[in-house]
């Protein structure tokens, strides 16, 4: 079995996930796991498939007819890596700036953490109206890394931050 990692970006409009689904599902594939969201008036997406090795050509090839459609559609053969030794979840508030995520990144690469998963967005604060960050992530920890010593690296980005981090509640 072959796993790939199926990312697609272009003008949105309805039926864009529902084509790439059709494409993967006559090609034998398994949707196993995506993030999808429409930005800008842009689609933008990221798919996880597995199918027998023996389909993804044709799978390759029924994607790229997408491209007619006006998206770019690039398919990467996916690896299984070792989990890391701990995994965490962060939630992080502060006032909006330029930068902001790229401190947060720099912070978390110097400790050797993965990201696995972000999201964020902006929000107006409810009495002040000021423009307010957040931002949700999945952390792998490295050995001798642990969830306090990340939040004290964000919260040391500035005291506005507000940082919340947790192990993922078991299954």
């Amino acid at each position: 079995m072959a796993s790939l990692v199926v990312s697609l970006a272009g003008p949105d409009r309805p039926g864009l996930v529902n084509a790439l689904s059709a494409r993967i599902a006559a090609a034998g594939g398994s949707w196993l796991d995506s993030r999808l969201a429409h930005l800008a008036g842009q689609f933008a997406g990221i798919v996880l498939v597995r199918l027998a090795d023996e389909q993804v050509a044709g799978l390759e090839a029924s994607l790229a007819g997408l491209t007619a459609e006006g998206l770019n559609v690039t398919v990467l053969a996916g690896t299984e890596t070792a989990p890391p030794t701990e995994q965490v979840t962060f939630a992080l508030t502060g006032n909006d700036r330029p930068g902001i995520v790229r401190d947060v990144t720099e912070t978390l690469r110097g400790l050797g953490v993965n990201i696995e998963d972000f999201s964020s967005h902006i929000e107006s604060a409810p009495f002040t109206g000021a423009e307010m960050f957040h931002a949700t992530a999945r952390l792998g920890l490295p050995q001798g890394v642990t969830a306090e010593a990340v939040s004290a690296a964000l919260e040391r980005l500035t005291a506005e931050f507000m940082v919340d981090i947790k192990a993922p509640e078991p299954a």
